[in-house]
C-alpha cells in the first residue's frame, strides 16, 4: 500500500472512535485506518468494525485490540498518527496516552466538533455534562417534558453504546421496553434507554450516526441528543446544554474532553446544589464564569424518591449505583447512598466480601468504588455475577438506584427498595423559559408560554 496514505490507529472504547471514523475517515483517501484499540469497556476489543459498515476501502474490517497493544500495534503496523477517540478521561490520563504514542514515534491526534459534528435539517438541543453522572439524563427528561407541554414532537438520540452485533446496532429505535429486548440490550444500554421509552418518548441510537439522525428528522419537530460521559455532541447544536457537578468541583476544568462541552454552552446546570456543599458550588460557580462567561446558569437540585422508606430506616442495606458513575466517572456517593443515609439506614453493606467473577474485577480495576455495588452488565456473563453478588450479601435490603427496574432483569432474593430522582430547577432561570424562547427562534410557537 502506498505510503501517500497515513496508517491511523482511532485510540477508543465503542463510541466516539466509530464516530470519528465515520465522519473523518470513511472514504478518506487520505488516510488507511488500520486498527482501534479499547478500553473502559470490557470485553470489546477482539472483535472488528465490519467491512458493511466501514465501506469499500476495508473489504475485510478493522480490527479492535486491546489498548495495552498500542506500543506494539504502532511499530508493526508502521503507523503515522493515532486519534484519540474516547471520553470522560483526565487531562494526566490524556497526555500519558500521548506520550506512549510519541514515544514509538506517531503523531498523537484529538479530533475536534468541526470534522465529526453532523448538522441537523430541525432544530437541535443538546445535553452534555463535565463527567459522567453529572445528571444529563434527568436534565434530557426535563427538556422534553417541556418540549411536550409546549405540543412540540421530540426525538432524541443517545450517545452510542455499540456493545454487541455492531451491523445489527447500526440504526437502533426506541419506542417500547420490548424493543430493549429485541436489540438485545445491556443494563447500561437499558439503564439510558428505558427511562425515556417508559414516559412514552422515541429514543435513537447505534453506531452510524448520519444514518441515525436522517430517520430520527422523519418523526421530530425537535431532536434532543442525549450525551454520554462528557463528551462534545455528534451533531451541531442550536443550543447546548452542558451539566456540572458540585460534588466533584474542578473536574469541570481537568477532564477530557468536559472542558470542551462546558466552554461550548449556552445553558450550565449546577445539579445537586441539594446535596453538595457550598464550597463545591462556589468552586463550580466560579470556574463557568471563568471559562463560559456568557454562558446562562440553572441552578438546579436532584431530590430523590424512594418506594419503601421503611425497609431503609435502621436496616442494614446494600446500596446499588449506576455502574458507568463509579467505574470511569470515579464517584464516590451516588443517589442510592444519599437516600440511605436520609432515610435512616443503619449500615451501608460492604459487598466486597461477596463479588464474584467478573465484578470482582471491576473492584481490582476501581478499587475506589468503596462500599457501593456498581450494577455493571455489559454481558450475560456480568449480570450473572450482579444477580449472585447480591444475593450472597448479608443485608437486610437493597436500595436501587440504576436508572431502570434492576429486579425485572435479575431475581433478587431480598427486599428492595427504588430510588427516583430528577431534575428541579432553583428559582429563575428556568428550562420553561429558555426552550420557549428557543422555540420561538425557531417559530415553532408564536406566543410567549410566561415562563421565566
Amino acid at each position: 500500500m502506498s505510503k501517500n496514505r497515513k496508517n491511523v490507529i482511532i485510540i477508543g472504547a465503542a463510541g466516539r472512535d466509530f464516530h470519528n471514523f465515520n465522519t473523518y475517515y470513511r472514504g478518506n483517501d487520505h488516510y488507511h485506518v488500520v486498527a482501534f484499540t479499547a478500553a473502559q469497556i470490557p470485553d470489546i476489543d477482539g472483535r472488528k468494525y465490519p467491512a458493511e459498515l466501514a465501506g469499500a476501502q476495508y473489504p475485510e474490517g478493522i480490527p479492535i485490540f486491546a489498548q495495552e497493544d498500542l506500543p506494539r500495534l504502532i511499530k508493526e503496523l508502521d503507523v503515522d498518527i493515532c486519534a484519540f477517540s474516547y471520553s470522560d478521561v483526565s487531562y494526566q490520563q490524556v497526555m500519558a496516552v500521548s506520550a506512549i504514542v510519541n514515544a514509538n514515534g506517531a503523531d498523537f491526534l484529538l479530533i475536534g466538533p468541526k470534522e465529526t459534528m453532523i448538522k441537523s435539517t430541525k432544530p437541535l438541543i443538546a445535553v452534555g455534562a463535565i463527567r459522567t453522572g453529572c445528571g444529563k439524563s434527568q436534565t434530557s427528561r426535563r427538556i422534553i417534558e417541556v418540549l411536550m407541554d409546549h405540543g412540540i414532537k421530540v426525538v432524541a438520540i443517545r450517545h452510542p453504546m455499540p456493545y454487541g452485533d455492531l451491523v445489527a446496532q447500526k440504526v437502533q429505535r426506541f419506542a417500547t421496553v420490548e424493543d430493549l429486548h429485541k436489540h438485545k440490550c445491556t443494563i447500561e444500554e437499558m439503564e439510558e434507554y428505558e427511562p425515556h421509552v417508559v414516559r412514552g418518548n422515541v429514543i435513537y441510537s447505534g453506531v452510524d450516526y448520519e444514518a441515525i439522525l436522517r430517520e430520527a428528522e422523519k418523526e421530530a419537530d425537535v431532536i434532543l441528543w442525549d450525551g454520554g460521559n462528557n463528551d462534545f455532541p455528534f451533531y451541531k447544536p442550536d443550543l447546548m446544554v452542558t451539566v456540572v457537578d458540585p460534588h466533584r468541583p474542578g473536574h469541570e476544568l481537568n477532564y477530557y474532553p468536559g472542558e470542551v462541552t462546558l466552554r461550548m454552552a449556552d445553558i450550565v446546570v449546577i445539579n445537586k446544589m441539594d446535596s453538595a456543599g457550598p464550597e463545591g458550588i462556589q468552586i463550580v460557580r466560579d470556574n463557568i464564569a471563568k471559562v463560559s462567561p456568557n454562558a446562562i446558569v440553572i441552578d438546579g437540585a436532584s431530590p430523590l424518591t424512594v418506594d419503601k422508606p421503611e425497609l431503609i430506616k435502621g436496616k442494614r442495606v446494600l446500596v446499588v449505583e449506576d455502574g458507568p458513575t463509579l467505574t470511569h466517572g470515579h464517584m464516590k456517593i451516588g443517589a442510592g447512598t444519599v437516600a440511605a443515609k436520609k432515610y435512616g439506614a443503619a449500615e451501608l453493606v460492604d459487598p466486597r466480601p461477596f463479588v464474584v467473577g467478573r465484578l470482582a474485577e471491576t473492584f481490582k480495576i476501581y478499587p475506589n468504588i468503596g462500599t457501593l455495588l456498581p450494577a455493571m452488565g455489559y454481558g450475560d456473563e456480568q449480570v450473572a455475577d450482579l444477580e449472585k453478588t447480591i444475593n450472597n450479601t448479608d443485608c437486610d435490603a437493597v436500595v436501587i438506584a440504576t436508572p431502570i427496574d434492576l429486579s425485572r432483569i435479575i431475581k433478587i432474593n431480598k427486599p428492595t427498595v427504588k430510588v427516583e430522582y430528577e431534575l428541579q430547577e432553583i428559582g429563575a432561570p428556568t428550562f420553561c423559559g429558555l426552550v420557549c424562547d428557543f422555540l420561538k427562534s425557531k417559530q415553532l410557537i408564536k406566543a410567549d408560554c410566561g415562563c421565566k
